[in-house]
């Protein structure tokens, strides 16, 4: 799973600066005054072959008992709490303030790895005007400019050296190739995921375990059903009882991140009382982005009447409209309804993810497919498609080669997915198309 870092410090030190900087984005707001981020902010970030997940906070007062503030620090543990490091951030050019003193000293209390950075340091000589921040008992001082970009680099490598990033991706394809099937059950908190686990785990009967050797303390279980073998992932914190996994009803946005990055498919759990809410819609924007195959289940269907079902299947089709791939199934956890006939929507949906598709197969596809509706022209030429293949997996990848294919519009790229998800029934699987313009020198003589 993706280590996490989280950037804690008083307000204005450039926090959301070194964010950006890390996640190669302009997501988090940057302006020169403090107080402006005030909820954690979540990113990706990326650096050699290592990824990772970078948390930005707002200003933090550790002592806060009232007000915003209170709010900001509150926000501020749990990421901490949520992170495999914290980097400290303090300001190099207005020196040291009372505020990183009761920071530092929570940091040393928690005792997580932290690694103490002065920002705005470029221009200044490391040395001498950096000293007084070993009174802050963190040891080294690392002197960087989030703006400019200076130290950054090191500080990332820095942060992910004493992580142990053993090769998640060699033990992923491990267990693809014996057959294992990664499940992740994501969802808000209380739309019943603790339930439906413990109600597959009782009514299967296994023996469950946790699996180590994970960077963070995540708990996955493992279970066979007829004859295919799974690996729940679980999103909610999972405690270790002897017999019965109970799961701690507190949202947490990292474990969720992680839990659908390291899954194979992800059972996305809605709780029908509520309907699709922003939560949900981010969660399920998350999944597509990440390109994971995910079936849909709405939970608690027995509880709403017949009103209130439209209304659901209508916020649906209106909120979630970028997966109309995806199975969905009405189900009742607490009254074990519905739940036979998931199993074989996340079967097909790991199928479809992993789907094989030969090169004559897609090239015929795609020829058909033009010689039905050909591409918009654009000014004096007419973008020329020629020939496909398969460029990955999970999710399924198509690469069309051609000419002029800078312009086709997404709507024909559409048109284009509609064939291919037929052709190869892509059930339960989000999937790309690339178009690259071809440099063949032997494309002219097609005509």
């Amino acid at each position: 799973m993706k280590p996490v870092l989280a950037l804690v410090g008083r307000p204005n030190v450039g926090k959301s600066t070194l964010f950006n900087r890390l996640t190669k984005t302009r997501d988090a707001i940057v302006a020169d005054y403090a107080g402006l981020t005030r909820d954690r902010h979540y990113g990706n970030g990326k650096q050699g072959q290592h990824e990772f997940i970078v948390i930005d906070t707002g200003g933090f007062e550790p002592d806060a008992t009232s007000g915003i503030y209170k709010e900001m620090a509150k926000q501020t543990r749990q990421a901490v709490a949520e992170s495999d490091v914290v980097i400290f951030v303090v300001d190099a050019r207005e020196g040291i303030s009372a505020q990183d003193h009761e920071i530092a000293s929570y940091l040393r209390r928690l005792g997580k790895p932290t690694i103490l950075v002065a920002n705005k340091a470029e221009g200044m000589q490391a040395g001498a005007q950096l000293v007084e921040f070993f009174e802050l008992g963190l040891g080294q001082v690392y002197p960087i400019s989030a703006a400019h970009g200076q130290g950054t680099r090191d500080l990332v490598e820095l942060a992910l050296e004493p992580l142990g990033l053993a090769d998640p991706d060699d033990t992923q394809q491990d267990d693809a190739e014996v057959g294992v099937i990664k499940l992740a059950v994501a969802g808000r908190p209380n739309v019943g995921k603790s339930t439906l686990i413990n109600t597959w785990l009782g009514e299967e009967r296994l023996v469950a375990f946790d699996l180590p050797g994970t960077t963070r303390d995540a708990i996955s279980v493992p279970f066979e059903r007829n004859g295919q073998r799974f690996e729940l992932i679980d999103t909610a914190g999972l405690r270790r009882k002897g017999k019965v996994f109970e799961a701690i009803e507190k949202f947490s946005v990292v474990k969720t991140l992680q839990a659908i990055e390291g899954a194979s498919v992800v059972l996305l759990l809605i709780d029908a009382t509520q309907g699709v809410t922003d939560q949900d819609a981010h969660i399920a924007g998350y999944i597509l982005e990440s390109g994971r195959a995910v079936v849909l289940a709405i939970n608690k269907w027995d509880a709403i009447d017949e009103y209130q079902r439209e209304l659901v299947k209508r916020s649906i089709e209106t909120r979630l409209p970028f997966l109309k791939f995806a199975t969905m199934h009405l189900i009742s956890a607490q009254k074990r309804q519905g739940l036979g006939p998931l199993w074989a929507s996340i079967a097909q949906a790991y199928k479809a993810a992993n789907c094989k598709m030969s090169t004559p197969v897609l090239t015929r596809l795609l020829l058909e497919a033009v010689q039905f509706q050909s591409p918009k022209r654009s000014g004096m030429s007419r973008p020329k498609l020629r020939y496909a293949h398969q460029g990955g997996m999970n999710p399924p990848i198509i690469v069309i080669h051609g000419n002029s294919l800078e312009h086709v519009t997404d709507a024909y790229k559409r048109f284009l997915e509609g064939r291919f998800r037929k052709e190869f029934d892509l059930v339960g699987t989000p999937m790309r198309i690339e178009m690259k313009t071809s440099r063949n020198p032997f494309t002219d003589k097609d005509g």
